[in-house]
């Protein structure tokens, strides 16, 4: 196989998840509702009930809207990346991700393409929602907004990844939904999305050490500190290692000859 042959089946892949992105406008205004309904409705209420800050007094000059924010801009890529995994699970079934499957192309390949692509689709969805949080009065820096692009592709891949890894343990389409909501809420609601890890600390240690270890959290706090200009090396390492495991995991239970989708 040549490299103009692996480009154009990368671009290949590249194109239908533009054009499933294009015409499944329903799965655009999904993705941004969840979000919205959190900023416009959740925070502001709590803005209202709690004043200027919840923040400690290093951090007074955050409104609470400031730092839900790029929790919710995690919380896109959550939800684009378990999206994903529905897709490749209808893909693998009957889509073109069969063909693919059984094409010369190696299996690592297409899925690292699959999940490039279907990252670049959520970060722009990402970004969709940063502006609507400017309108919204919500302005980190304007240097913040190119500081955050690495973070969000970076968590984007991590979060894909995930998906990727369950959809090669996904065998119907009737199964995705338990499995999801085994997956999606606990890992949004036990991070620092919405709450400040401080604060989870003060109210339950047992829960705060399970934000520590969620990986989403990590997620969050890489695009937080990214989105105000500071990078959190932590995070970043968390972030990238948790990427690495759920990638390898994903690919070996692709493989027909030694994981997952060997057992169907």
């Amino acid at each position: 196989m040549s490299v103009a042959q692996y480009l154009r089946c990368a671009l290949g892949i590249f194109k239908r998840e533009a054009l499933r992105f294009i015409h499944q406008r329903e799965r655009f205004f999904g993705a941004l509702v969840r979000p919205l309904v959190w900023l416009f409705i959740f925070a502001a209420g709590f803005r209202s009930v709690l004043g200027v800050s919840i923040m400690p007094p290093y951090e007074t000059h955050i409104l609470y809207e400031e730092y839900i924010v790029p929790g919710l801009a995690a919380m896109v890529l959550l939800f684009s990346g378990m999206q994903g995994s529905l897709s490749m699970v209808y893909d693998r079934e009957m889509g073109s991700m069969r063909l693919l499957m059984v094409s010369p192309f190696p299996r690592w390949y297409l899925l690292l393409s699959k999940l490039a692509a279907g990252t670049l689709v959520a970060v722009v969805q990402v970004y969709v929602f940063l502006a609507i949080a400017w309108w919204w009065e919500v302005q980190p820096p304007a240097s913040g907004y190119l500081l955050v692009f690495p973070a969000t592709v970076l968590s984007g891949l991590m979060l894909g990844a995930l998906g990727l890894l369950l959809s090669s343990l996904i065998r119907q389409l009737e199964n995705f939904a338990g499995v999801m909501n085994f997956v999606i809420f606990p890992m949004f609601f036990a991070s620092s999305a919405l709450y400040p890890l401080w604060r989870i600390r003060d109210s339950s240690v047992a829960l705060y050490q399970v934000c520590l270890y969620n990986p989403f959290t990590s997620a969050v706090e890489l695009i937080r500190f990214a989105l105000y200009g500071q990078v959190n090396l932590e995070a970043l390492a968390w972030v990238a290692g948790s990427l690495a495991v759920f990638l390898g995991a994903a690919i070996y239970g692709y493989d027909p000859a030694r994981g997952l989708m060997q057992r169907k």
